[in-house]
């Protein structure tokens, strides 16, 4: 058989405060239109359905409104499992009748030793789970990290193996020497929540999901899909898509998605980045992070800025040595306050202070000098 391998869709989470809904959901129709075109035999999403543990009321629409279109409209198989962002609480809701139109979401630790058959393929899906829910179910005390705890789950699913038939393990969690970027949750502390990739050799696949970089890990049987689209800065060089895997020769195969709009660094100076002939080259459309190559203090910069790049993420400086020339300066000459108000003036409005305000500004210190003489 053919499975198409998805996770972390994060569907509800915000960039920098930016919505993303829309663009997942052209992602997840992409994923859609993907599976059906390649005529796939089911679709595996292995964990962070949802950004956060109660999503928003539109991201829950988002979500049923898709699943409808794979599994309903379409007939698709979906094997899902909840992540470490996902309420397995609140995603269980529904699922007793879910498996009757071939949709297993599976929330519970007890319910990954309940594998799923398609085809020529067991299928154990295996949700996101802490250490002390295994010490709970294996009744076993001495089980203190998530790799002593998969050590005692895969030996139970392995009780449940058929020969002759593939075996995939669809999980969520950090495999050791797997690489991680800024938009994933931590859930790893000390290196006790990592599971060495050795303690999967007995699944013919792995379909891992937490990691956002579908290149995260090389290994033979072991696969990251990657997130359907770029959630943090670090992640602008990355690849977005999914993988379809084959059980007959094992092969799997990774295919890009095309974002709706697309995440960048841009490089630039302010006055580039107001210049006609140098964002009709760009699509400023665009999640963008600007590094400003200037130096000097510029007002009201983001929001000048946001006009032109609707999407704009953040700024950086480049070059922020003027600036702490700048500091060096005003700790220079802070015994003399006329001095700081007026060229702070003039920095903020490109004008000198006029004689009258001069003359106010005179009389403001003195008052106040002489107030804190009297204190």
């Amino acid at each position: 058989m053919r499975f198409l391998h998805t996770a972390d869709w994060h569907i509800g989470k915000k960039l920098n405060g930016f919505d993303l809904l829309e663009e997942q959901s052209a992602a997840i129709d992409q994923i859609l239109s993907l599976a059906l075109a390649e005529k796939v035999d089911a679709v595996v999403v292995a964990g962070d359905l949802y950004d956060r543990a109660v999503p928003a009321v539109d991201a829950v629409n988002l979500f049923n409104e898709k699943i409808i279109a794979f599994n309903l409209q379409n007939k698709l198989p979906l094997l899902a499992i909840s992540g470490n962002h996902d309420s397995h609480e609140r995603l269980n809701f529904g699922t007793p009748w879910f498996s009757h139109t071939d949709f297993y979401l599976h929330t519970e630790l007890a319910q990954a030793f309940e594998p799923v058959e398609l085809a020529d393929t067991q299928f154990f899906l295996l949700p996101y789970f802490e250490p002390f829910n295994a010490r709970v179910y294996f009744q076993d005390d001495s089980i203190k990290t998530l790799a002593e705890a998969i050590k005692s789950v895969i030996a139970e699913m392995k009780r449940h193996f058929k020969p002759n038939m593939r075996h995939v393990l669809v999980a969520h969690f950090f495999a050791a020497g797997s690489s991680k970027s800024d938009s994933e949750t931590k859930i790893m502390v000390g290196g006790l929540d990592s599971v060495p990739v050795d303690l999967l050799q007995d699944f013919d696949y792995v379909a891992l999901g937490h990691l956002h970089n579908h290149s995260a890990l090389n290994h033979l049987t072991v696969q990251y899909s990657g997130a359907p689209l770029k959630y943090a800065i670090s992640e602008e060089k990355q690849t977005k898509g999914v993988y379809i895997v084959d059980t007959s020769d094992l092969s799997r195969t990774f295919y890009p998605l095309s974002p709706l709009h697309d995440l960048q660094r841009l490089v630039a100076s302010y006055e580039e980045l107001l210049t006609p002939a140098f964002y009709q080259k760009i699509a400023r459309e665009d999640f963008l992070h600007i590094q400003l190559t200037d130096r000097g203090v510029i007002p009201n910069l983001m929001n000048q800025l946001r006009v032109i790049y609707p999407r704009l993420l953040g700024i950086e400086r480049v070059n922020p040595l003027e600036s702490k020339a700048q500091l060096t300066q005003l700790r220079k000459r802070a015994d003399t306050p006329k001095k700081v108000v007026s060229d702070f003036f003039a920095e903020m409005t490109n004008e000198d202070l006029t004689a009258n305000q001069e003359k106010w500004l005179a009389k403001g210190l003195q008052a106040v000098d002489k107030l804190t003489k009297e204190d």
